[in-house]
């Protein structure tokens, strides 16, 4: 979408809700009802708005301070030695190809994200791209999906801080796992730049715990890379099993997971200085360095592992001890527990600008809008980020047994509506509009739909009936609230770049 030299600082939904207007500045919606459209045509993407507008994010940080805070929220230590042990529990020795096959798979994504993420440069990330190519519905169901994700995921991986802290001290996993979420809600109201820097510094701390995890595993290897291909696992009642096939596609939704979060660039792309270059770059390098960082010592745990009860064990920690002493076994338990605290940072930084996105779109009713629009001294959107931070401070003392197969699939559905909407990425407005392209378009989105849609088949039915309720829900608040107030809510506002491309 190319924008005139005359254009405000956002390009709008037609809906003079949208720009800050009151009804009573415009035509009753009943003479001059909003068009039924589901998608931006280009004469609402392209026409200057007039008048107040809303609240809009600053530009503060580049590739670097991006990529540092996309990785902290990848969190490759916290996601090492928090989800992976999940994986090795069911599938052994195979649980580095599981990865990697993810990884693989994540690449197509990012390419989407890219693409999408260049074109829709927008805090509300996934749902605002999905919303402007494919329709007001599938952008609000995507929206949904990530809304799960982003409730979710942090007081679950606040939780193992406690695991981590225990060789210093005891503390019960819920207790633990709220102070963490209440930390971090206090760093994400300050400035984006100075946690770009907190949480690089808790970055190096956790990759140098894995890259110790690396070294010890190889320095201590009990079986060749051969055991990498062949996929055993330790059977109940004591003996080894086979994986199946079978089992690593079900594994994929958590493979999925494990590193997820390098989408967080699309949702600091209305942040990201010159996004039309860097929200590519920052999505591409965060995955590469994310899927090195967490597949090459689980790569060394694999072959280093005693024997196979001891790695389906998961405790990664007494391995680390065995290998070396208890010193180290500290220390790397240490740098864990500060990526948890890393990752609940960004995590929260994250999903208030989710919220705070949403609100400026109109999903809510007013008074829920104007409350999570507003941003604070620092620049950030404070209600938002306490809407996020004490709900998942609370969550903690929740039994979150089957939320990590909720998110594995919610995670599933959110990249496979992402993926249909960037085969409409390049049609009418958006075929001529300044961006990142991505190659082997439209195979690569048709091959990821067709494999993500198989993905889904092959997970447990709870785990879909949960998210399908959750989704059904949405919709029905589609039906009966949203829709038919389409002039007026559900608005998805694409703030302009400060380029004559992308806006």
């Amino acid at each position: 979408m190319h924008v005139g030299p005359g254009a405000t600082d956002h390009v709008l939904t037609t809906a003079p809700e949208a720009i800050g207007l009151p009804r009573s500045h415009t035509a009753p919606a009943d003479r001059n009802p909003a068009p039924m459209t589901d998608t931006l045509s280009a004469s609402q993407a392209a026409s200057p708005a007039t008048g107040p507008v809303p609240q809009k994010l600053k530009r503060s940080i580049g590739v670097v301070g991006g990529t540092l805070l996309t990785l902290s929220c990848v969190t490759p230590a916290s996601t090492l030695f928090v989800v992976v042990p999940d994986l090795f529990a069911s599938l052994g020795t195979w649980t580095a190809l599981t990865i990697a096959i993810g990884s693989l798979l994540c690449i197509g994504v990012a390419f989407c994200y890219s693409e999408l993420g260049t074109l829709i440069p927008s805090a509300g990330g996934e749902y605002a791209m999905v919303s402007t190519l494919a329709g007001r519905l599938a952008g609000w169901l995507v929206f949904v999906l990530s809304l799960l994700v982003v409730m979710v995921v942090p007081p679950v991986i606040a939780m193992g801080t406690a695991d981590y802290l225990a060789p210093v001290v005891e503390i019960p996993a819920p207790v633990a796992g709220a102070g963490v979420m209440l930390l971090a809600t206090l760093a994400g109201l300050l400035d984006l730049r100075a946690n770009a820097w907190i949480t690089g510094v808790f970055l190096v701390l956790e990759v140098v715990a894995a890259a110790l995890v690396a070294v010890l595993g190889f320095a201590h290897s009990e079986r060749g890379a051969g055991a990498l291909v062949h996929g055993t696992v330790a059977a109940e009642g004591g003996g080894t099993s086979a994986v199946t096939a079978m089992m690593v596609v079900s594994g994929l939704a958590i493979a999925l997971f494990v590193t997820q979060g390098f989408s967080t660039a699309v949702y600091l792309s209305e942040e990201l200085e010159d996004p039309r270059r860097n929200v590519a770059r920052t999505v591409l390098t965060t995955l590469a360095l994310s899927a090195a960082i967490i597949l090459v010592p689980v790569i060394a745990i694999t072959m280093g592992s005693p024997d196979l009860d001891a790695l389906a064990s998961g405790d990664l920690g007494a391995m680390v001890t065995a290998w070396s002493n208890s010193a180290v076994g500290t220390f790397v338990s240490l740098c864990v527990a500060l990526a948890i605290v890393n990752a609940g940072i960004v995590m929260v930084i994250q999903n208030s600008r989710v919220l705070f996105a949403s609100a400026r779109d109109k999903a809510w009713p007013e008074p829920v809008n104007h409350a999570l629009a507003k941003l604070g001294r620092f620049g950030s959107p404070w209600v938002a980020t306490l809407v996020v931070g004490v709900p998942g401070a609370a969550l903690c003392f929740v039994n979150l047994d089957t939320l990590y197969g909720v998110t594995g699939v919610s995670v599933t559905g959110m990249y496979l509506l992402v993926a249909v909407a960037s085969l409409y990425s390049r049609r009418g407005a958006h075929k001529e509009a300044a961006a990142w392209r991505m190659p082997l378009w439209p195979a690569v989105p048709v091959v990821l739909i067709a494999v993500l849609a198989y993905v889904l088949t092959q997970q447990e039915v709870q785990y879909l009936l949960w998210t399908g309720g959750i989704t059904a829900v949405a919709t029905l608040y589609w039906a009966l609230y949203l829709r038919p107030r389409h002039g007026t809510r559900w608005l998805v506002s694409i703030p302009e770049d400060g380029q004559d491309g992308v806006a």
